[in-house]
């Protein structure tokens, strides 16, 4: 894929450069705001609202595209078993989007496991557009192009530890979709948003609430 000359827009599990400040608990519209927009509670937009468009809606299409060189049968399997139920629970919550599980060169939303330590810089990914970048422990970067997303790729430490892939790859296509940034704060320790824990397995509450709200039906790209 390539990420030149286009809006980038990068995210992180664990950044802490991508997360809103919630002491307390939010309304369903804030909630909303924080993560789609990187909105403060009751404060403007911080960036833009991406969308993939409403052609590719109906099939968003996902693939496990490599992973580090010496991870054994069983830890790969462990990031298979994650997507596939990743891609489940956001197909289940009846969204106006749906992923779709493909093996082909140029998906949709392409996803890598790294040798690269949570932390560290990645190097030598054979991908140029992650070489160079600091991966926290999952990192999501989008193509944009007036509101709509074009391509996402998606890195994920090799080094995770095993029961944080699910959440963390749950957490990494949920941000693919568009809602890019995470909350902090202690009401949000079990949403797949929390800047402070990767756990979460289930889109659930104000999480399922944002997903379905960002693609309701005949959503317009300008709605904010």
């Amino acid at each position: 894929m390539k990420f030149a000359a286009v809006l980038m827009v990068l995210a992180g599990s664990a950044s802490a450069q991508e997360f809103v400040s919630a002491p307390g608990p939010l309304s369903d519209d804030a909630f909303y705001r924080a993560v789609s927009c990187g909105a403060a509670p009751d404060g403007e937009c911080r960036k833009p609202i991406l969308r993939w468009p409403e052609e590719k809606r109906d099939g968003v299409t996902v693939a496990l595209a490599s992973v580090a060189p010496g991870l054994l049968p069983y830890q790969r399997a462990l990031y298979e078993e994650g997507l596939e139920a990743a891609l489940d629970e956001i197909n289940g919550l009846g969204a106006g989007v749906r992923l779709r599980r493909v093996n082909i060169d140029d998906p949709d939303i392409e996803i890598h496991v790294v040798a690269t330590a949570p932390g560290q810089v990645m190097e030598n990914t054979g991908v140029e557009a992650l070489d160079g970048n600091v991966l926290p422990l999952g990192r999501v970067a989008l193509r944009a192009r007036d509101s709509e997303i074009r391509e996402a790729l998606i890195a994920i430490s090799a080094k995770a530890r095993r029961r944080e892939i699910a959440s963390i790859l749950l957490e990494e296509t949920t941000q693919a979709l568009g809602l890019m940034t995470d909350i902090r704060g202690p009401t949000y320790r079990r949403s797949v948003f929390s800047e402070d824990s990767n756990s979460v397995v289930r889109l659930e509450g104000q999480d399922a609430m944002a997903l379905r709200r960002h693609y309701a039906p005949n959503t317009p790209q300008e709605e904010s």
